[in-house]
């Protein structure tokens, strides 16, 4: 999956594929992590906040969703 860089403290780059419904987050530390059964507006949310970790905190990280750790 394509991930484009972020201006962010907590993120270095985010991806989504809206057929999927995936959601990649690469995080300053270096982790790499997928969400799965993302709203395709949550991705567009998290893409025009003023502040990515601020908003994924607030909607996706203890929302429920199924992630997995790449590395």
């Amino acid at each position: 999956m394509r991930r484009r860089k972020v201006e962010s403290e907590a993120m270095r780059s985010v991806g989504y594929d809206p057929r999927a419904r995936v959601l990649e987050i690469e995080f300053a530390g270096g982790a790499v992590y997928r969400y799965f059964d993302v709203p395709e507006r949550l991705y567009a949310g998290l893409m025009t906040a003023e502040s990515h970790g601020a908003w994924f905190s607030a909607h996706i990280r203890d929302a429920g969703f199924r992630f997995e750790r790449l590395r």
